[in-house]
């Protein structure tokens, strides 16, 4: 069967193609083409019907599609749907005006709180009550029901989202009111909080549902459109959707809650790094993925799960167990400017159109590909092996206002852009292993995205990391992530204030393993499911602490360890994060989760024996490094090169897809699977 996994980016789109389960890893191919801002789904379409012609695809054939999109992300962002309504319990009106009462960043005197994607013009009462135990101390009252939804209409609301005070603990006035509204307004799209996350947190479930209200209707035409062109094209072929949580679902389930995909494409490259770090027994790896518009960095720890709970989108928290990474507005195509005579580096990016000056499609804007090309880290004849050529000269031009208020040199300003774009980076790293409690030199950079292969080896130059892994794939490695992903699904209880046992615990965990394998089922259908693993998280705190941390507990669950196994995992845990535990003290247990995994067919680790095989450089030409030129530099073609090649930078490694700068101090060495590993010499 032929599989394509799909990354849309803000600038390419792009596609990693497996053919046959026969082949492995190091078979895989991988496109780019420019995204179709803003009808995304035309590259998608273009790019299918490029790898269908190239691989003979017939209409009978089947095929498996897996998409990761930020269609929805982009639309939260930049607040660009029609607007919607909120519905919740009498007296609870201000809930997203109030949020969480604190500001974000308390010491900025400029600080403003976010506006709300709903306004309170917008949001209903309804009058009911559940107690905090989820028993009824108002019963629903239908009339305020018909009168609320009927307001929400008549103000222009094209779609509502409903969220009940402690409805996570019991459902039962969220579905009455569902089961009434959609009775009498059929034509409205009416979602309630138990139907996309019931967890305890009302301000946060409150916008959880908004976000999926928000952004259904705009993914159900984006995914009908891409499933569409496929069951004309393709009868039997099946398209999947990757998840925030770095695994996949079915196109219809994220139509129907799209607030799961929304950091999907970020996803997808954590968890092809996953994959990578398993087969070169990696055991921690930093992740940085670098496209044209942003850069995302995670943390990968073989056996350990990367996510969590305390994610954002635009403005707004994401309260869904998700892939941990932190973003960053620094790609590619990030605009230098001016501030005053302060330089400065993103956020906002070219994109694919107007594009860096370079591309001489009308950007006049510098950006950091424009500073590539001026140190000659890009080749000459350009991207895409030539298809996308590159103009020096415009990058001259459009980087000579910077150059002139540090002295009129264009090559110093280019080189001064990236320092700046590198200087940016590491104020979030650092802090981002701090929090994980990781020091650089214990970690492996596995780097990709189109930029990644470049601006890597300068970022763990500073931050302090000796060894880089770039990906045979590396600027189609979130694509190939869409092909190594499983069928995920998450099924969370809150048990905040419940009196636990070991034995009532067992039963809530049964409840969501039992749930969460007819997921499974469901999504798989006329599919193959190789197996069903679970995975049992509880969130954790000492009594007296506000905040809580993800555990593990599976281990201490089937060894039928009881409280006490669960409170040593916490401590454990916690000793690891902090460097502090205090065993014996009292332990709360907020959350108890069950992460389903339906386990995919996935392209296999096949490798190729090491030979010492010279290889002749293509060209050579000078290189910038630390303020001055390295003249003659190799440059050499990743095409030619077999796995045990190995060479001294300063060099550069060019591919139509990526190109790899090699520091001076760092040797290149091409591994068993094709990838290339950078190790510090000095």
């Amino acid at each position: 069967m032929l599989r394509i996994g799909i990354d849309i980016g803000g600038t390419f789109t792009d596609f990693a193609v497996w053919c046959d389960e026969a082949d492995g890893y190091r078979q895989i191919d991988g496109q780019k083409i420019p995204t179709s801002r803003p009808q995304f789904a035309r590259s998608v379409i273009e790019g299918l019907e490029a790898i269908f012609e190239r691989q003979g695809v017939r209409k009978n054939d089947s095929v498996l599609v897996v998409h990761g999109t930020t269609v929805g992300t982009n639309a939260i962002i930049e607040r660009s749907e029609p607007p919607i309504a909120l519905i919740t319990t009498q007296g609870y009106r201000d809930i997203l005006n109030i949020a969480r009462l604190r500001l974000d960043h308390s010491m900025d005197m400029f600080g403003r709180r976010p506006t709300p994607l709903v306004p309170r013009g917008m949001v209903f009462e309804v009058k009911e009550r559940l107690r905090g135990d989820g028993s009824v101390e108002i019963p629903l009252d239908h009339e305020s029901v018909i009168a609320a939804v009927a307001e929400a209409k008549k103000s222009g609301a094209t779609a509502i989202g409903v969220c009940l005070l402690h409805s996570y603990r019991n459902s039962v006035h969220e579905e009455q009111l569902l089961e009434i509204a959609r009775a009498a307004f059929p034509e409205l799209d009416i979602v309630a909080s138990h139907e996309v996350w019931p967890q305890q947190s009302e301000y946060e479930r409150a916008v959880l549902t908004l976000l999926n209200v928000y952004v259904k209707r705009l993914m159900a035409g984006y995914i009908g459109e891409v499933d569409g062109f496929l069951r004309r094209r393709l009868p039997n072929a099946r398209l999947l959707v990757t998840k925030s949580n770095g695994g996949v679902m079915s196109g219809a389930e994220a139509c129907r809650l799209p607030v799961h995909t929304l950091l999907s494409g970020p996803a997808a490259g954590v968890t092809a790094a996953r994959t990578l770090a398993e087969w070169t027994q990696n055991e921690k790896i930093l992740t940085m993925d670098m496209g044209g518009t942003s850069t995302d960095v995670s943390l990968v720890q073989v056996g350990r799960p990367t996510l969590t709970a305390q994610a954002e989108v635009g403005d707004f928290p994401l309260l869904l167990p998700v892939t941990a990474i932190e973003a960053m507005g620094a790609g590619g195509g990030s605009i230098i400017w001016l501030d005053g005579k302060v330089l400065k580096v993103g956020p906002r990016s070219a994109g694919s159109k107007p594009g860096p000056a370079c591309y001489d499609m009308g950007g006049t804007a510098p950006t950091l590909t424009d500073a590539y090309l001026l140190c000659n880290y890009l080749s000459p004849l350009g991207l895409l092996g030539g298809r996308l050529p590159l103009s020096r000269a415009l990058a001259e031009k459009a980087m000579e206002p910077i150059a002139e208020v540090g002295g009129g040199d264009v090559i110093v300003a280019a080189e001064s852009c990236i320092e700046i774009a590198t200087s940016n980076m590491l104020a979030k790293v650092l802090p981002f292993l701090a929090r994980a409690g990781i020091g650089p030199a214990d970690l492996t950079l596995m780097i990709f995205g189109g930029a990644g292969g470049i601006h890597g080896p300068l970022l763990a130059e500073e931050v302090g990391i000796k060894r880089i892994l770039v990906p045979r794939l590396s600027s189609v490695f979130c694509a190939f992530g869409c092909l190594a992903a499983d069928l995920v699904h998450d099924a969370v209880r809150s048990v905040t204030g419940m009196d636990l046992d070991a034995d009532k615990m067992g039963r809530i965990f049964d409840e969501l393993a039992k749930s969460g394998r007819a997921w499974v089922a469901n999504q798989a259908a006329g599919g193959q499911v190789k197996q069903i693993d679970e995975l049992y998280l509880a969130e954790m705190r000492y009594a007296a602490q506000s905040f809580t941390i993800p555990v593990d507990i599976t281990e201490a669950l089937r060894s039928h360890a009881g409280m006490a196994g669960f409170t040593a995992a916490f401590d454990a845990e916690h000793e690891k994060l902090f460097g502090y535990a205090n065993p014996g003290a009292p332990v709360a247990i907020n959350e108890l989760l069950v992460r389903t995994f339906g386990r995919q067919a996935k392209p296999h680790a096949m490798t190729d024996a090491k030979a010492s095989v010279k290889v002749a450089a293509t060209s050579h030409r000078d290189l910038r490094f630390r303020g001055r030129w390295w003249p003659g530099c190799p440059i050499f073609s990743r095409s030619d090169l077999a796995a045990g090649w190995t060479q001294l930078g300063p060099t550069v490694i060019e591919h139509e897809l990526a190109t790899i700068l090699v520091p001076p101090g760092f040797r290149a060495e091409v591994g068993a699977l094709g990838d290339i590993l950078l190790s510090k010499e000095n």
